[in-house]
């Protein structure tokens, strides 16, 4: 799978969604980095969304970085009305801090912070800003270009996947609404639990 990373730069391998990941806490690797130019977050759901799990990949590439999200047990969309926010499209962002701690489990991750925004831009503009995660029967997966960070920039931060869509304009994060999942940016090691 290395190999293949390697010799096709856009391309992410498909990783099955067994994987052994220990909730809300980094991996611990007796490896040393595959390379300092690759990142991984494993995602995992919290109380409000217990069954979503995934990946998401950074890769150093010309001029900024590649992201790859490959998602599953996202809920369903139901839409808003003018009383209640809709359940996706879901905000998807990196935040600030690199802490996944439930905490309060009706409105858990708060300890991840806001949205990283190191050059203190407007939302929409933040460098954790990315697009929406769209839903197709609880699967979502997704490749991006962003030329706002390079890996070695994000390790140790959060991304977060939020109830529902961010609408880019709503001070200072976007209206999101609440976090689904959590996962921390590291290094991809050799010998990761996938």
């Amino acid at each position: 799978m290395r190999n293949f990373f390697y010799s096709h730069p856009f391309a992410v391998p498909f990783l099955p969604f067994g994987y052994r990941y220990e909730p809300y806490h980094f991996i611990q690797s007796s490896g040393s980095p595959s390379s300092k130019n690759i990142a991984v977050a494993c995602m995992r759901g919290g109380p409000l969304a217990p069954d979503l799990k995934g990946v998401v990949y950074f890769k150093d590439v010309p001029g900024g970085t590649e992201v790859y999200a490959n998602i599953s047990g996202l809920p369903p969309y139901l839409p808003g009305d003018k009383n209640k926010d809709p359940i996706g499209p879901h905000g998807f962002h990196i935040h600030e801090k690199g802490d996944c701690t439930v905490g309060n489990p009706e409105d858990p991750f708060r300890a991840a912070g806001e949205h990283w925004n190191p050059t203190n831009q407007p939302h929409g503009n933040h460098a954790g800003d990315f697009p929406v995660l769209f839903s197709n029967d609880g699967i979502a997966r997704m490749t991006f270009f962003t030329n706002k960070f390079k890996v070695q920039d994000i390790i140790g931060k959060a991304v977060i996947i939020h109830q529902s869509p961010d609408d880019y304009r709503t001070q200072p994060a976007g209206d999101a609404g609440k976090r689904l999942a959590c996962g921390i940016i590291q290094y991809f090691f050799d010998g990761l639990p996938f």
